[in-house]
């Protein structure tokens, strides 16, 4: 059995059925031009790659190759679609790990890779692209915020193995200096310390959450509702705006509104 998650590379595959792969990216990344109910898309995946220059990269990570990759396929989506007046969605197929934590990272930038990524993907939203993140495994860290956190929407499937949160359990408790158990009752508590998806969906920031039969490799029932949730999203998207709004009216985000309320009332 694989030391890495193939979750993302069999969804990967399985949207990605009869379409154009894009050759000229690094092997961590999965990226193909293909249709969704006749409209054409883009699907961007970050996958493990084994044999990664930068060890720190190798289980799904989003390191310095797939940061700066990530930004390049987006931004030439925005360069190609520049004149035309309905934008091309991007599909962000989401099942990373970490961002990849190593010297050499720190040494040649990750964070500004990263943030490439994370810059591409909110300027393609802003410039009328419909970004749906789909979340098939963990969305974990830096790489969920350089791969999918920037999305107009998110959609979840419904699993334990589907997890979102700033870093992994062990690290968050050595952080805060408590025990993983310790930790674990902690976010029964505090819907933002914990990593489950309806605890994460308590905060607003999912559009919808769906329930799978295979979520290792999905089904043909599975892929065609999938399938139909994502067209559902991007006529959302296309018909509400491209902002980001929509996060803030959860209950458990309800400080936050406020907040943002205040600020504007007092600018």
């Amino acid at each position: 059995m694989s030391a890495y998650s193939l979750r993302g590379w069999h969804w990967f595959q399985a949207l990605s059925a009869g379409a154009t792969p894009v050759t000229d990216v690094p092997a961590s990344l999965s990226v193909a031009d293909g249709h969704l109910a006749g409209q054409a898309v883009r699907f961007i995946a970050v996958v493990a790659d084994p044999d990664n220059r930068f060890p720190r990269a190798r289980n799904g990570e989003v390191g310095l190759l797939e940061g700066w990759g990530l930004a390049r396929v987006v931004d030439d989506v925005i360069a190609a679609d520049a004149a035309h007046t309905e934008k091309r969605p991007l599909i962000a197929i989401v099942d990373v790990p970490s961002q990849a934590y190593g010297r050499r990272e720190e040494a040649l930038g990750i964070h500004q890779a990263l943030a490439g990524a994370a810059d591409s993907y909110a300027r393609a939203r802003l410039a009328g692209h419909p970004v749906i993140a789909l979340l098939v495994g963990k969305a974990m860290s830096g790489a969920f915020l350089a791969h999918g956190y920037q999305a107009n929407r998110l959609i979840a499937l419904r699993d334990p193995g589907v997890m979102v949160h700033a870093m992994g359990k062990a690290s968050a408790a050595r952080v805060t200096l408590r025990s993983v158990e310790e930790l674990e009752a902690l976010a029964a508590s505090v819907p933002p310390m914990a990593y489950d998806i309806d605890s994460f969906a308590s905060l607003g920031l999912l559009w919808e959450t769906l329930s799978v039969t295979q979520i290792e490799q999905p089904t043909a029932h599975d892929l065609a509702r999938v399938n139909e949730c994502l067209v559902q999203a991007i006529a959302d998207v296309r018909a509400t705006g491209h902002d980001l709004s929509g996060r803030l009216g959860a209950s458990n985000r309800a400080a936050s509104s406020r907040v943002r309320q205040l600020l504007r009332e007092q600018w």
